[in-house]
């Protein structure tokens, strides 16, 4: 099976981490390998294709001028120094694509841009016109205003979330390791290189291990994660040495990297975003009739629900998983919108649908959730 080619992309999102761009040293962006960067979308750019860069870097850059020299910032430390950073890295980038003639566009989100129907129609919509403008939108997550349980935390997901708003065909993270192992190369010698994964499966997710030490807050697991997003929604992906001059330029030439295959079932924009949620709201857990029954395409039906965990409300994304055994939670089968709140849903679990009305004294759906607005995890 032949691996993709990033010269064969109409629209690519590119990922860059705080360690590729910011010397720590002198707590200031690498200009060199900056302006190679922006050289390589310059190049993209004039044959047609767009790109959206989502950059890390803003709290790395402030640091030193506010004297946060501790491994672990606490919250409001990462939300100010973001504040600050903020500024130089979209002057960094600014200064570098202006050199190409193009033009920067800055671009902040939280969850709750991807997560909110509305908000993610309004970013997508934003997006796209700054594209169509010929601009270079330059992402980051918005820091200053995230909070501790509502916030990517990441890059590498927030990089796929952008990648699945737009429809992107082509996701690069570019890391300081050329791509998925067996394990961790670091640790043990007879880990293997995966040039190709045609599909993120459970065996594939446990060879995520954790985060790196240091700035980052990413690691392999976030990045299989991003991955999972993205394929499910019809966009490759790549991870690939970001530590040469002429990264992308280097990638298109064949160096050594992942890619994983994006996922063959076309989906829907709704169910694209379905599909991409990050922060469920709740979780049912159902049956294994059910389970099978999900599985044949089928809408979840109440009778079929066990438990229900988390609060939420009528039209929230919540996460559907099997039944649980002595030792391990039921695995995730789906994610889908509910058809009525927790305290409803509560309520009317085990029941034949026919019976709805009698329980909550109104008439709603049959369904818990419909199968329009469910969408299967990739390994169900």
């Amino acid at each position: 099976m032949s691996l993709p080619s990033l010269a064969t992309a109409k629209r690519v999102v590119i990922k860059i981490g705080s360690a590729l761009l910011v010397d720590p040293a002198k707590a200031a962006p690498r200009i060199v390998w900056l302006e190679g960067m922006a050289e390589d979308i310059a190049t993209l750019r004039a044959r047609g294709t767009d790109v959206i860069v989502v950059s890390s870097g803003a709290i790395a850059l402030a640091r030193r001028s506010l004297k946060l020299t501790q491994k672990k910032l606490r919250l409001e430390e990462k939300q100010a120094a973001a504040s600050v950073g903020q500024i130089r890295l979209a002057q960094a980038w600014s200064e570098a694509l202006a050199l190409r003639n193009l033009t920067a566009a800055q671009m902040l989100l939280t969850p709750d841009d991807t997560e909110d129907r509305r908000r993610y129609l309004n970013a997508r919509a934003t997006l796209e016109t700054l594209l169509g403008f010929g601009c270079i939108p330059v992402i980051n997550e918005n820091d200053s205003v995230a909070t501790a349980e509502i916030r990517f935390g990441d890059n590498d997901r927030l990089a796929a979330r952008v990648a699945e708003m737009v429809q992107a065909d082509q996701l690069i993270l570019l890391s300081d390791i050329d791509g998925l192992y067996t394990a961790d190369p670091r640790r043990d010698a007879a880990a293997r290189h995966l040039p190709l994964v045609e599909a993120v499966t459970p065996e594939i997710e446990a060879m995520g291990g954790d985060p790196p030490p240091g700035y980052s807050s990413g690691g392999m697991r976030t990045k299989l994660i991003a991955a999972r997003i993205a394929t499910q929604a019809g966009c490759a992906m790549a991870i690939a040495m970001g530590h040469v001059e002429r990264p992308l330029r280097s990638l298109e030439a064949g160096a050594q990297c992942t890619w994983f295959l994006a996922s063959p079932e076309g989906r829907t924009a709704r169910k694209r975003w379905i599909g991409g949620a990050l922060h469920p709201a709740g979780t049912l857990v159902v049956d294994a009739g059910a389970a099978r029954a999900l599985k044949r395409g089928k809408s979840l039906l109440p009778a079929g629900v066990t438990a229900i965990e988390g609060r939420f409300e009528r039209g929230d994304p919540v996460e559907v998983r099997g039944p649980a055994t002595e030792d391990t939670p039921g695995a995730v089968l789906a994610r889908g919108l509910s058809a009525y709140s927790s305290a409803d849903a509560t309520r009317i679990l085990g029941r034949q649908s026919a019976e709805i009305e009698d329980v909550l004294g109104w008439r709603g759906r049959d369904e818990l959730i419909h199968r329009d607005d469910l969408v299967l995890t990739a390994h169900t």
